[in-house]
């Protein structure tokens, strides 16, 4: 999996009182469990930024990290502080619920080039795949990746990772509506792969942009040492499911979800029965998925060979996602997203040191 090393970058910012957003349905499910669980990290986190809103994904930069946020911001975080960036878009982002501007993922090939996913409004509300181009503070999009992925006000998937092919993996949920999920000429409620400029590889299951299908709302994605790829999903009332990708596998939703089978039809490796998680982010270190869990409000640690999980780290935060820089695990607290309840720093980029 495509990374960039950048060493660990520990600072306190004082800023403004975090800011709420709006009420919102994300995964009408996420209701934390009564399940009392305790950390198994043997450090504390260090603060490396604070007081981000609402804040979505976690990109390495040169000297430290891009966070993107659902309501239309960016922000670089560094051992200058954390500066605001410019988007220059041809279509604004239009933040309704879960929807926003959710992904965004520097180019493997330059470091002046990034993708960014967001929401937008024509007749209906879509989601897209745009590429930027860094222009000093401002990030102008150049070009359209791909767009009109079905969207709503729940589920839009939105992250994006380079795979160890060189090419660009997306996720879209299903936008609230299961049966696109199961129809693999629609974008909605798949994991897509693209070439960087767009463009359809030669040799995906379905000759469009679908690689897998049959997903709710796919949220984290990472690979192994193997090359073994990997993806979080919500499920409905519980039934969060951890999959093992391969191309043009159906993942069953809305048909089948945790333990059900269905001939055609892949089951989890791993689903957190009457558990919720409400997976997010996920990263992969030492044998171990690192998993940002919302309504489980911890980092979960499960370990493939033995398929069992356990909390790493457990502060009653909502966690949206994860980066994993050499020993160093990244995380975001998602509290100020109209779900949470945040405290006077909230929300947070912190880090932890992981084990060899």
């Amino acid at each position: 999996m495509y990374k960039l090393y950048i060493a660990p970058v520990v600072f306190f910012l004082f800023l403004s009182a975090c800011q709420n957003m709006p009420e919102e349905t994300e995964e009408q499910a996420e209701e934390s469990t009564d399940e009392e669980t305790s950390s198994v990290s043997d450090s504390e986190p260090a603060a490396v930024a604070e007081n981000l809103n609402s804040p979505w994904m976690i990109e390495a930069a040169e000297n430290g990290f891009y966070v993107s946020d659902r309501d239309g911001g960016l922000v670089l975080v560094n051992d200058e502080g954390k500066m605001e960036q410019n988007l220059d878009l041809s279509t604004p982002v239009v933040s309704q619920s879960e929807g926003g501007q959710l992904g965004f993922l520097r180019h493997p090939e330059d470091s002046d080039r990034a993708f960014l996913y967001h929401s937008y409004e024509t007749d209906e509300y879509q989601n897209r795949v745009v590429e930027l181009s860094r222009e000093g503070e401002s990030w102008v999009e150049n070009d359209v990746v791909i767009e009109n992925i079905p969207g709503s006000s729940v589920h839009n998937g939105g992250r994006m990772q380079i795979g160890p092919d060189g090419y660009l993996y997306v996720t879209t949920g299903d936008a609230g509506n299961g049966d696109l999920s199961q129809d693999t000429e629609r974008l909605a409620g798949k994991i897509l792969r693209l070439n960087l400029d767009g463009s359809i590889p030669e040799d995906n299951p379905f000759d469009n942009a679908v690689y897998s299908y049959g997903h709710r709302n796919p949220q984290g994605m990472t690979w192994d040492d193997e090359g073994r790829m990997y993806a979080t999903e919500h499920g409905d009332n519980a039934h969060d499911e951890i999959n093992l990708i391969e191309p043009g596998n159906n993942y069953g939703w809305p048909i089948v979800q945790g333990d059900e089978e269905e001939d055609g039809m892949t089951a989890p490796i791993y689903h957190t029965a009457e558990e919720t998680w409400a997976p997010s982010g996920m990263d992969y270190h030492n044998g171990k998925l690192y998993i940002a869990t919302l309504a489980g409000e911890s980092i979960m640690a499960y370990d493939i060979e033995s398929v069992e999980s356990a909390v790493f780290y457990d502060e009653g935060s909502r966690f949206r996602d994860i980066h994993i820089a050499d020993d160093t695990l990244y995380a975001l607290t998602n509290n100020t997203d109209g779900r949470g309840n945040p405290g006077g720093t909230d929300d947070r980029l912190i880090s932890f040191e992981l084990e060899n």
